[in-house]
């Protein structure tokens, strides 16, 4: 069919068109391993071998550019250069549908081809009958390239078609450890705004207490002193990539150990949760932790330094102040990158520093927030100061997380619908704004999420800071916030209500698709800048194979 195409096309005078653009993502099937390239490749082979003659066709009597794409990487993988034949004004004119592409069976609307990474040389000829008649002595070429494509069996990329012109550049690293490669990149190339060929996923909690092999794990072991060994919290982390088909893992931690790496005391109770033994509810708590922690970092106080200066010194050692006492975390990350085995990206993480000071504050989890209102209404100073101080040690934090192999960091404000806009404007916008402008800082391209529970107030603000995605809990609309974000150039995650996991499978599955085409329409298009998740995190009580009915549910949107 394809080369009855070409010679069809060769022999007609099509008029210039304008097309579709590309982008350039890998082609990955469900089951998480790359295309094989032996129709990849000899398909793209073909393109290269026939590229002139589509032009020479398509724009018949006209004076042409020819842009060739060529893919070093692909060259170098299978030996057979793949460009893409490419008009003038980034116009494409070659043809290539796909099944799985949504596309017409005819008709020029979009390019297919094996170049990744690619760089451009420029090529001038006049088109018109003797290019058509030149271009049918490229045929034992174009056959000598398939043979060629055949004998390789390395997994190459696929173009997939897109109508929006978003380059898909070489994810960046970060990290100077060696990973295996990674061959699951939906959840950062939606991040990056990229064409997918299907919606990616993660859960929040997805390594937790309502899987069988989690609750066998830590039956006899304690949660902080799982945190603290690498290849403990590897097993845990791979637990739900093992047993489900998602498309990004997070690493198994707790954001309390940034208050640990204060040397504040914290147990985990059963029936309670996490309890603090000395919580910071005064200025004069705090001040006795400066002192302490300035102690510890080896620098002199002295009677004369008021609080401010303290803190000062506190926020310019803040690197100091996660390591080397998080270094149990870092490790962790680059012991579970390495089993992950690019199966999928690892997700860092950190508490936002209003929720972490809510737990310091209060001690436990609480449904008033007394001593947290106080504190934040009656000395807006001393809370201020723990802010500073939390904030520049959870950047550090995280960007300690990308240098162990980290690939995307998501930041948790629990807390942020605790009290009112207002003191969510005051205590937790400024400081989580504060983050990602240090973490872009340092690492301009890495994918970051902010998750603001309780906080619909929260996200035209949240809009116009660094992070690429605003996650969005259940109470949110989730096609109007997508649009709405979308439009100031951010993406969105969320925001399935966890409760629809108590349902039966198939509700769930109606369910899940009835939210996605109210939100993204007849799934004729599969959207850009979203990540599938839930409001919040898993539950306990949660039936395993009623989280798969989501996941399932929500690839096969599109498909």
């Amino acid at each position: 069919i394809f080369f009855r195409r070409i010679v069809l096309t060769m022999f007609t005078s099509a008029p210039q068109t304008s097309y579709h653009t590309v982008n350039m993502v890998p082609e990955v099937h469900s089951n998480g391993q790359q295309t094989s390239a032996w129709s990849m490749v000899a398909v793209g082979s073909v393109c290269f071998c026939m590229g002139a003659a589509f032009l020479a066709a398509l724009q018949s009597g006209a004076s042409t550019t020819l842009l060739t794409v060529t893919s070093p990487q692909v060259a170098a993988q299978t030996s057979v250069v793949a460009p893409v034949a490419t008009a003038v004004q980034g116009a494409p004119v070659a043809y290539l549908p796909r099944a799985s592409s949504n596309l017409p069976t005819s008709g020029p609307a979009g390019v297919g081809a094996v170049a990744v990474d690619s760089t451009f040389t420029t090529t001038t000829s006049a088109a018109g009958a003797p290019l058509k008649l030149a271009s049918l002595l490229l045929l034992p070429f174009a056959m000598v390239a398939v043979v060629l494509g055949l004998k390789k069996s390395q997994p190459v990329a696929m173009a997939a078609v897109s109508g929006t012109p978003v380059a898909s550049a070489p994810l960046p690293s970060y990290t100077d450890i060696e990973f295996p490669p990674l061959k699951n990149e939906r959840m950062l190339r939606a991040a990056r705004g990229e064409a997918v060929d299907r919606i990616p996923i993660w859960v929040m909690r997805q390594a937790g207490r309502y899987l069988p092999e989690y609750r066998e794990f830590m039956s006899d072991k304690e949660f902080f002193t799982v945190c603290k060994d690498p290849k403990q919290v590897a097993e845990i982390t791979l637990q739900p990539i093992l047993r489900y088909d998602l498309d990004a893992s997070i690493i198994f931690s707790d954001i309390l150990v940034i208050p640990q790496a204060m040397g504040m005391a914290v147990s985990l109770q059963p029936t309670v949760g996490p309890v603090f033994e000395e919580p910071v509810r005064d200025k004069a708590t705090w001040n006795k932790m400066q002192d302490r922690l300035l102690g510890e970092l080896g620098l002199t106080v002295t009677p004369e330094m008021t609080s401010a200066e303290k803190n000062a010194l506190l926020v310019a050692n803040a690197d100091k102040l996660v390591s080397p006492s998080l270094d149990y975390v870092y490790d962790a990350i680059t012991e579970t990158r390495t089993q992950l085995d690019g199966r999928v990206p690892l997700i860092g993480f950190c508490g936002a520093p209003m929720t972490l000071a809510v737990y310091m504050i209060e001690g436990q989890g609480s449904r008033t927030f007394t001593h947290t209102a106080q504190l934040f209404l009656g000395d807006p100073e001393t809370a201020h100061e723990m802010l500073t101080v939390l904030t520049h040690m959870c950047a550090h934090y995280l960007m300690n997380q990308v240098r162990a192999g980290a690939q995307a960091l998501q930041a948790f404000d629990s807390y942020a619908g605790a009290l009112s806009p207002e003191v969510w404007m005051e205590f937790s916008y400024p400081y989580m704004k504060l983050i990602a402008d240090m973490v872009k800082k340092e690492f301009p391209e890495l994918p970051t999420i902010c998750f603001a529970k309780d906080a619909h107030y929260a996200l035209d603000v949240l809009s116009e800071t660094k992070y690429d995605i605003i996650a969005l809990d259940s109470s949110l609309d989730l096609g109007a916030c997508h649009e709405k974000m979308t439009s100031k150039g951010k993406g969105v995650q969320g925001n399935l209500d966890p409760t629809v996991l108590y349902a039966p499978p198939e509700k769930i599955t109606e369910l899940v698709a009835d939210k996605l085409q109210k939100a993204f329409g007849d799934g004729s298009k599969i959207p850009t800048k979203y990540i599938a998740n839930m409001g919040h995190g898993m539950s306990p009580d949660h039936d395993p194979e009623h989280l798969r009915a989501f996941i399932d549910a929500i690839h096969a949107f599109g498909q």
